[in-house]
């Protein structure tokens, strides 16, 4: 590979830097999101992961350019896709990107498609807008994307409506119409919410699969620790609209550097604590318009100081290839690895 080439795949397919957005509301101004930094890489999947309320979907739709505005704003940061920023263009140029090279799976498939309107009708459009394609060969390609996500009997269920389909069912044609421009970037919203077990099982190994066989940037949003432990590569955890710990996904696992990760995955349960007392975080996630100084987390933090209380902690260097935002991820760091130790 030469020099220019390994460069470019070393840049980032997709960065966020330092986005600042805030929805006008009766309550106040609700800051959704306060200075989130992350980045994705071709052929990589990036999980964010995060209570309901903590800014994953605003993000992405901000990515999209799709967030409702008013009420929402952005006051800060930019979105770079290929090193261009996407909140300077123009939206006839975000028009060209969104669905060709940036595409997203919504978590209710339902609502998403279009209830009077065949699947084959819907996946077919996308070729004969973005593509120019005839109505015979656009079909013919929605058949193969239905085939390709492993609808059975595709060419007969083509002229199926949405609510024909179970609900994984509805979920493949969501990805199949995320993948039929053979986008650089998908964004997957909570992709297996209402699904059962076995089919969420099946539709994130469908994911993967076609993430490898693409070569596709993935960021899923999901709030499920075990929906992406063998998917992902990188995580970023949320709270309260920042990014507060941000590690590959073994590292994190293994001993996470913040106390708000570790009481995500202390509360997943465990086949070796059976007849144990499941553990929660207690209290509940602030307001977004009353945001406590200092640590967001600190008034559920069972180990939170005064410097919590007053100090907002920055995001540190934990090693080479991992952040947390806690001013004692030593601490907690050195927690985690007595605590695996002793299993």
């Amino acid at each position: 590979m030469s020099q220019e080439s390994q460069q470019e795949s070393q840049q980032p397919l997709l960065e966020v830097r330092d986005l600042r957005i805030e929805f006008h509301t009766r309550d106040g101004i609700a800051r959704a999101i306060n200075g989130v930094s992350y980045a994705v890489h071709s052929g990589r999947t990036l999980a964010v992961l995060g209570e309901s309320g903590s800014g994953k979907s605003v993000t992405a739709q901000a990515i999209m350019g799709i967030l409702d505005i008013p009420p929402g704003r952005i006051t800060g940061g930019q979105i770079l896709f290929r090193g261009r920023d996407l909140l300077t263009m123009r939206e006839e140029e975000r028009r060209k990107i969104r669905g060709d090279q940036i595409a997203m799976i919504f978590q209710d498939a339902l609502s998403s498609l279009n209830p009077v309107l065949s699947v084959g009708f819907q996946l077919a459009e996308m070729f004969r807008v973005h593509r120019g394609m005839s109505r015979a060969d656009a079909r013919t390609k929605a058949v193969e994307l239905m085939d390709k996500v492993r609808i059975p009997a595709a060419r007969e269920r083509v002229n199926d409506y949405p609510h024909q389909f179970s609900g994984g069912m509805r979920q493949r044609i969501m990805i199949a119409m995320a993948l039929a421009l053979e986008p650089d970037l998908i964004i997957a919203d909570e992709p297996t919410t209402a699904l059962d077990v076995t089919v969420q099982a099946q539709v994130m190994d469908l994911l993967a699969e076609l993430q490898r066989e693409y070569r596709m940037g993935l960021i899923l949003i999901t709030h499920d620790l075990g929906v992406v432990a063998d998917v992902a590569d990188r995580i970023a955890v949320m709270y309260a609209g920042r990014i507060i710990e941000n590690a590959p996904v073994h590292e994190l696992y293994r001993s996470p550097a913040h106390p708000y990760t570790k009481g995500l995955l202390d509360s997943v349960p465990r086949l070796d604590h059976k007849g144990g007392e499941l553990y929660a975080i207690k209290g509940l996630p602030p307001s977004l318009t009353a945001i406590p100084p200092g640590c967001p987390f600190h008034p559920r933090c069972p180990q939170a100081q005064d410097i919590c209380r007053t100090d907002r902690p920055p995001l540190y260097p934990v090693g080479r290839t991992r952040t947390s935002a806690c001013h004692f991820w030593k601490e907690t760091l050195d927690a985690a690895s007595a605590a695996d130790l002793a299993r």
